[in-house]
């Protein structure tokens, strides 16, 4: 996706939606943009401060719309025995293999830990695996091809790793450049609203 579309996308729903739009030079930009116009920006309503959190957490992960809405229908049908769907659709959408690349520190970005997926770089439990979407479940290992190791892309990668901040339920070795799923998702960001996004759906 181009930078001005994400900037635009960006400007819409909050600079944490991408991780390029949360450095300095996007928060420059909008200052300066903001001078320019000199109005303040209308305040949306109560259903499109819903929209926006709900396109918040769908654009920051890349997941389609139809995707997206099978992501919280399962959260849903997941209150039927007891689970909060809040915290359901939080640990199906972080499970993502493309997002767990991410994560891990592999990839800057979960755009571009999606195209490092789908080119087939990486094996979950020893199998070769292209798809973005792949839920990861825990005790999973997550490794890089053997035939990819030696790509540009993974050059640096041990110091990478090294010095990725990793959730707490992920185990990263930098000498095997591995990935072990050592636990379930949990303490989502605070910038996406995933009990607002249920509420949403349920209206």
């Amino acid at each position: 996706m181009a930078k001005i579309k994400k900037y635009k996308i960006a400007r819409r729903l909050g600079s944490g939606v991408y991780e390029k739009t949360q450095g300095q030079k996007f928060m420059l930009s909008e200052q300066k943009r903001a001078k320019s116009r000199g109005s303040r920006p209308k305040r949306p309503t109560d259903y499109g401060l819903s929209l926006i959190k709900k396109q918040r957490i769908r654009f920051a992960y890349g997941v389609s719309e139809k995707q997206f809405r099978n992501y919280v229908n399962k959260a849903m049908n997941a209150a039927k025995v007891g689970l909060v769907p809040s915290e359901v659709l939080a640990k199906t959408i972080e499970s993502r293999l493309d997002n767990v690349i991410y994560r891990s520190g592999i990839a800057t970005t979960r755009a571009f830990a999606r195209q490092l997926t789908t080119h087939g770089h990486f094996l979950v439990n020893g199998k070769r695996l292209d798809v973005p979407s792949y839920l990861v479940k825990s005790g999973d290992v997550i490794s890089i091809r053997e035939g990819s190791q030696s790509k540009t892309v993974f050059a640096e990668l041990s110091d990478r790793l090294a010095s990725a901040q990793v959730p707490a339920w992920l185990t990263v070795d930098v000498k095997k450049m591995t990935v072990t799923v050592s636990g379930e998702p949990k303490d989502p960001d605070p910038f996406f609203d995933f009990q607002s996004v249920i509420e949403f759906y349920s209206k």
